[in-house]
């Protein structure tokens, strides 16, 4: 099992975004989490189709959308266009959960479902077989440099054994409030994409995306 990194771009410079996506990509990451904040559906506005593509004009790194907002149909287009290549919506997002998954894979790019700490994980299986990735976030969306919820954990590993019982390769990705101690609680659960965003981003990121990277399952 390969543990991926992904930095969120979220927690970055952004009066000096080519240099941190430099930054990101020679430190050792392996993918860019791109977080989209609508004020909406979450209390906060990110960034747009312009920012991804001005992030996609500075690397050739994975781009790992992440669209925190309503009414995601109407928006894949774009960021496609702009250079995403995966995108990840919200289950409480959208009444047209499928359709949007499925447009997701018509525009070639990866396909994600993201479920908030609320959501039962009752309603993760139905929708497995059409995803690369489920993103289960280990905070409420919305602000960077929350405490991670340990009661997520749960979720982790009962998601791992509907994909393992299915024998399919979908993979759990996890976002919020993650660091050295709560990535090895994530993996032993069943992650293996680990986004991190204040952490990172402090202090000497190369190292600690190395620590990510040499993190053993228990």
């Amino acid at each position: 099992m390969k543990i991926e990194v992904a930095p969120s771009i979220i927690s970055a410079d952004f009066a000096n975004l080519a240099s941190e996506v430099k930054r990101i990509e020679e430190n050792g990451a392996d993918l860019i989490h791109v977080d989209v904040m609508d004020g909406h559906f979450v209390p906060n506005i990110t960034l747009g189709p312009a920012v991804a593509a001005a992030i996609r004009r500075s690397t050739k790194m994975f781009l790992d959308v992440h669209l925190m907002i309503y009414n995601p149909f109407d928006y894949i287009e774009r960021f496609a266009e702009a250079g995403a290549n995966r995108i990840q919506i919200h289950f409480e997002a959208t009444e047209d959960i499928e359709d949007t998954l499925k447009y997701i894979r018509k525009c070639n790019m990866e396909v994600g479902l993201v479920f908030s700490p609320p959501t039962s994980h009752e309603m993760i299986p139905k929708y497995l077989d059409l995803c690369d990735t489920v993103l289960i976030m280990t905070v409420n969306p919305g602000f960077g440099g929350q405490s991670f919820m340990p009661e997520m954990l749960e979720k982790i590993a009962f998601t791992k054994a509907c994909i393992d019982a299915r024998g399919l390769k979908t993979r759990i990705e996890v976002d919020g409030g993650i660091n050295q101690e709560t990535a090895q609680k994530c993996i032993d659960a069943g992650a293996e994409i680990l986004v991190a965003g204040n952490y990172l981003f402090a202090g000497d990121m190369k190292e600690k995306i190395k620590g990510f990277h040499d993190i053993k399952r228990s």
